[in-house]
């Protein structure tokens, strides 16, 4: 079997590549990735640099990872900034390092992709050695791959990666005829609260339109793209993913890409951005052009769950953070990560670490379940 380490995903076979990341995620997608990397989200400049691994028999492509050279950590919502330091401060370079991971997507998904008709731990072990072997030929400290499934997580394990944990929090389809049937799940106070936060959008005369990414055209994609940059201008930063990308995206994922836009007087004012697929709804970005009342709760959030339940679609991932999103029905949820530290000092310190910090997250995990606004535990 032909192990190749490539500069682009463009030197990869899309169809074969699809083939491999299967329909359950847009983001694994060989066109969405390409996008990054033909928008120029991804380069030098960006600290990510395009190095996918794969492993081809005579039946072509076998086994793939979509890895990256980072010289920073900025975009993959695992992190590891103090890591950096504690390096610093022991005159060592944490940077380069590799990352096995879908760029500025805190999504969990399949990381090791391996054809449906071979062995699939023997190949993930592969695909796994060979990234240690590039860490190790490209100068780097260490190698991460984030947003692990319970597959790829334990194939990790197996290959003696450490094991992170983290906390986001999802929202489960129960078979939910409506969003009035979700809502009645509540407790009174909660169910009040959440009916108050939709009237006061409503009565701001705000209704809401969906667009799925083959109906968007270039001047509304624009405008959302202008919503999202101003969210991240105004916490100081640019934007991860330029207009042009949103154009790309829509272009060739087409209908994967979802966007809920709220209008008032006929006029767009905010913007969610979300993927999905028949099982699960990523929420991703948002940005509105004022401080409309619980508008962002709506949009991001109880637009999406009526999308889920219209949809049949059984899960939603709104992104990283936000204890906020309790209260209207999300619950805590394990995230994983696997880190292959090289030096052996490093790697015994930062294991003492994960061990500490696995206890806070299951403790903050069980705390913040207790606040779920159900009248019962769900099942």
């Amino acid at each position: 079997m032909r192990l190749a380490v490539h500069s682009s995903i463009d030197q990869i076979n899309r169809q074969q590549w699809n083939t491999l990341a299967g329909a359950a995620q847009p983001f694994l997608r060989h066109e969405f990735l390409a996008a990054l990397e033909h928008t120029g989200c991804l380069g030098q400049a960006r600290g990510w640099l395009p190095c996918p691994i794969t492993l081809h028999d005579a039946n072509g492509l076998a086994a793939a990872a979509a890895v990256y050279l980072k010289t920073n950590s900025f975009g993959e919502f695992v992190f590891d900034f103090a890591w950096a330091e504690a390096y610093a401060r022991h005159g060592q370079n944490y940077y380069p390092k590799l990352t096995l991971a879908i760029p500025f997507t805190p999504a969990s998904g399949p990381r090791l992709l391996v054809r449906a008709d071979l062995d699939r731990p023997t190949l993930a072990a592969r695909l796994l050695a060979a990234l240690a072997d590039l860490a190790r030929e490209r100068g780097c400290s260490s190698a991460h791959a984030l947003f692990l499934t319970a597959q790829d997580r334990a194939a990790c394990a197996a290959a003696g990666w450490l094991l992170r944990r983290d906390c986001q929090f999802h929202w489960t389809n129960r078979g939910y005829r409506s969003f009035e049937d979700y809502l009645g799940t509540f407790t009174a106070e909660k169910r009040k609260k959440a009916h108050r936060e939709r009237r006061r959008v409503a009565e701001a005369g705000i209704e809401f339109r969906t667009y799925l990414g083959s109906e968007i055209d270039r001047p509304l994609l624009h405008r959302v793209h202008a919503f999202h940059r101003a969210t991240f201008l105004r916490h100081g930063h640019e934007p991860y993913l330029s207009a042009e990308c949103f154009a790309e995206i829509a272009r060739t994922l087409g209908d994967a890409l979802m966007v809920k836009v709220a209008v008032q007087h006929g006029q767009p004012v905010a913007a969610a951005v979300f993927f999905w697929s028949t099982e699960t709804l990523w929420g991703r970005y948002w940005g509105a052009e004022g401080p409309y009342h619980s508008l962002h709760f709506e949009t991001c959030y109880h637009q999406g769950i009526e999308f889920c339940i219209e949809r049949g679609i059984g899960h939603f991932e709104p992104g990283t953070q936000g204890e906020h999103k309790i209260s209207r029905g999300f619950e805590p949820t394990l995230t994983w990560s696997a880190h292959h530290i090289l030096d052996t000092d490093f790697r015994a310190a930062i294991a003492e670490f994960l061990a500490h910090e696995a206890d806070w997250v299951d403790a903050y995990a069980g705390e913040v379940g207790r606040h779920v606004p159900f009248r019962k535990a769900p099942s």
